[in-house]
């Protein structure tokens, strides 16, 4: 059987940013254009059209030419690839790649007595849990053994986010390339973020998930009144979360019912979430189909519980046995549902084990196509959908 080849960034053509034109140059630098011509490869052009004994060609670091009958400029480096396989990169699209964990350093709660009103210095809302003003391309920073990591895995590009907070703000696009930050952010504001966990605001509202659903609801009713009304105040807050209503709207659901509950939300006001699953949408594929949400699945399976011991074993339920059996299904339920989904690393305790649970779920019913399609189209298909939107209007 031929080895796999895989070429990072064929989907995203424009991943692989040249050197930086604003920064100064210390010593000689070498202009010329650096082209590469791979020839004799399988190439996917997408996740369901592949050319046979075709060339692909790259120019300093984006594809130039594609094809059967590629041209292959005279200045291009030939690398013969006798037959081997060329797949466009994986896309992550719900990942903190490059961004430090959320941490609060206040005591809060209890220890100092209630706190309902923030603190956070500045014209911004009354609650830290409503935070769209946070832009993760303003905090960012590279980390290349990170990287590294998801390139093994097959990833090219990223979404990154603050993982914090209910509205948690921007996420950017963000190659896994080794240049240097200015290079590799490729699109500041990609995506906007949610979800029903308040995260490390100190602040004792919402103290649960009716609290937070709730002030989900008064932030967007807040906001439409600050739009109608825009000489009563200025708050950072409400202008940042209409600013981004237009963006990709990526909701971080935690279980199975939060999603139906997001949805409930979005319907209230007429917004399009793509929501983040648990992996257990399969329980409940009619109900979801009939909401049209796209979905972000991870692939995270339970371990095989050990009832070597009957003590062991009589704990462990009959839910919990179905979910270890039926897991590995999940991505393949979705598909024969024609459920628009997306995969992700998201809840691994080990990234390596994700090449090994794809293995699974294909082996449990899902094609090599549904597969290549959840880790390359829909996922740029999801990211991108504003971009598809502004230009059809």
């Amino acid at each position: 059987m031929k080895r796999l080849y895989l070429l990072l960034g064929i989907l995203c053509a424009s991943f692989v940013a040249q050197a930086q034109e604003t920064f100064p140059v210390n010593g000689v630098h070498d202009e010329r254009e650096k082209v590469f011509a791979f020839t004799n490869a399988n190439i996917f052009t997408s996740y369901n059209q592949k050319v046979e004994n075709a060339t692909l060609v790259i120019k300093d670091g984006k594809v130039a030419a594609v094809g059967a009958n590629a041209s292959i400029p005279k200045n291009a480096v030939v690398i013969d690839l006798n037959g081997k396989y060329i797949y466009p990169s994986f896309i992550e699209i719900f990942s903190d790649y490059g961004l430090a964990a959320a941490k609060s350093d206040k005591k809060g709660g209890r220890n100092d007595g209630p706190q309902f009103i923030s603190d956070k210095k500045g014209a911004y809302g009354w609650n830290e849990a409503i935070r769209p003003e946070t832009a993760a391309h303003e905090i960012f920073t590279k980390d290349s053994k990170t990287a590294g990591e998801l390139r093994a895995l097959g990833f090219g590009a990223t979404v990154s986010h603050v993982n914090d907070g209910i509205a948690r703000g921007t996420g950017m696009l963000v190659s896994l390339g080794d240049e240097s930050d200015n290079e590799i952010i490729l699109k500041d504001k990609a995506a906007a973020f949610y979800s029903f966990s308040k995260g490390s605001s100190s602040q004792n509202y919402p103290s649960s998930l009716m609290g937070s659903i709730a002030l989900l609801r008064q932030s967007y009713n807040d906001a439409a009144w600050y739009a109608a009304n825009p000489d009563e105040e200025y708050n950072i807050s409400l202008e940042s979360l209409n600013s981004i209503k237009d963006l990709p709207q990526i909701f971080d659901a935690g279980n199975m019912y939060n999603i139906f509950r997001a949805d409930k939300i979005a319907d209230e006001f007429d917004i399009q979430y793509i929501i983040k699953g648990n992996g257990k949408e399969y329980q409940r594929i009619d109900e979801l189909k009939a909401t049209a949400i796209s979905l972000i699945v991870p692939i995270n399976y339970p371990e095989a519980y050990d009832v070597t011991d009957p003590f062991d074993a009589k704990n462990v339920t009959l839910s919990e046995m179905k979910h270890w059996e039926l897991a590995p299904h999940n991505p393949a339920r979705l598909a024969k549902a024609n459920i628009e989904f997306a995969l992700t690393t998201q809840t691994l305790k080990d990234k390596k084990s994700f090449g090994k649970n794809l293995a699974k779920a294909i082996k449990e019913g899902l094609s090599h196509e549904d597969a290549l399609k959840a880790l390359t189209h829909t996922p740029a298909k999801l990211n991108l959908r504003n971009d598809h939107a502004s230009q059809t209007n």
